[in-house]
């Protein structure tokens, strides 16, 4: 998911392989992890495999999210749209903005909307330093991604101008215990999601702990109530 170089190092906005480690496509930063999904249908195979549907619990991530009708949700690193078109097509049944920094999982997320009949997702071009949404949303879902973001604290206080009064961001990446996920060094605990939230000015709305494999960590903007 690259499209061009920006003044912060370019980010591949989706989850790091998800049954596998680092491969040679993988450039590794200081805070941060790179890896090309430039394959989407290869990428299916892994990302929306029945079988994930047990650790991710994608049913349950999207009772927690509590959405409401009329709302807007950006999926930030949506890749070939696993949880895109679960929030579509959920009982709020929100606008879904899927935005992805590969221009091909763009592509793929445009023609799966449309085999699918979701006239509610708008697939959207992203960029390094932000996911170009084209108005301000309720939530931000980022589903291990936040390892691939560099410059995190400038990402998110730029994300920050993307949310409604009350908006929220919701985190899920692996444990540094998950059986799966990127290399050791780029997992992070709650803990350390939490204070880099912190000086990017967010405070913590929520935390869930029933996913095996994953935090799941809510944030709004702090000194504003989450709604």
């Amino acid at each position: 998911m690259r499209l061009n170089r920006h003044p912060l190092t370019a980010i591949p906005l989706l989850g790091v392989a998800l049954f596998g480690q680092s491969s040679g496509q993988d450039r590794n930063q200081a805070d941060h992890m790179e890896h090309r999904f430039d394959n989407p249908k290869q990428s299916a195979k892994s990302f929306d495999d029945p079988a994930r549907d047990a650790w991710q619990m994608p049913t349950r991530v999207i009772e927690a999210l509590g959405l409401k009708p009329g709302q807007i949700v950006a999926d930030v690193g949506a890749g070939t749209g696993y949880f895109t078109v679960r929030l579509a097509k959920s009982a709020a049944a929100p606008k879904v903005y899927a935005a992805d920094i590969e221009p091909s999982m763009v592509s793929y997320l445009n023609e799966r909307a449309g085999r699918e009949r979701l006239n509610n997702v708008v697939a959207v071009q992203a960029a390094a330093d932000t996911p170009n949404l084209p108005e301000t949303v309720d939530l931000v879902l980022i589903v291990d991604t936040y390892h691939h973001i560099g410059g995190r604290q400038v990402y998110f206080r730029k994300l920050a101008q993307s949310l409604k009064a009350g908006g929220r961001v919701a985190l899920i990446d692996f444990r540094p215990d998950s059986p799966e996920g990127p290399p050791k060094e780029f997992r992070f605990t709650p803990e350390q999601v939490k204070a880099e939230m912190s000086k990017a000015g967010y405070a913590l709305a929520a935390q869930y702990d029933f996913l095996p494999r994953q935090h799941f960590l809510i944030f709004a903007i702090a000194g504003r109530p989450a709604r």
